[in-house]
């Protein structure tokens, strides 16, 4: 039996995407909404998330569906689009050099650093003062 669909697991900052790719053409939905409708800035956004398909030239052949939490509107965005790429490598491995050309498949570490005692942020301080 022929799976249904390729799952990938993205992350990005806070967020945590978990991503299936199905063969068709639907349209894609990010916890059961519609992408434009999950996020404000829709085509943006959609263009973004379409990105790992139009690289390897399969944007009309597949669909998503996603999961997604944590985090804010950009960590979700580039967790999904991650997810998708991995998704897309495990269903050929032959794309991922196209991918990782495009930097796709990469995950981006950074994370926010912690705030520390006596600062006033991460590494700002109290303003010095001798007398």
């Amino acid at each position: 039996m022929e799976k249904k669909y390729f799952e990938g697991i993205g992350r990005r900052k806070r967020s945590t995407s978990r991503v299936r790719i199905y063969e068709g053409d639907k349209a894609s939905t990010i916890n059961g909404k519609a992408i434009n409708l999950y996020f404000d800035n829709g085509k943006d956004t959609e263009i973004l998330l379409n990105r790992p398909f139009i690289v390897v030239g399969l944007e009309k052949k597949f669909y998503f569906t996603a999961t997604v939490s944590g985090g804010g509107i950009t960590g979700q965005v580039e967790a999904i689009r991650l997810g998708i790429a991995r998704a897309l490598y495990l269903m050929n491995p032959e794309l991922k050099t196209t991918l990782r050309k495009e930097k796709l498949v990469s995950r981006d570490p950074r994370e926010v650093e912690r705030k520390k005692y006596n600062h006033l942020k991460a590494r700002k301080k109290p303003q010095f003062s001798k007398r």
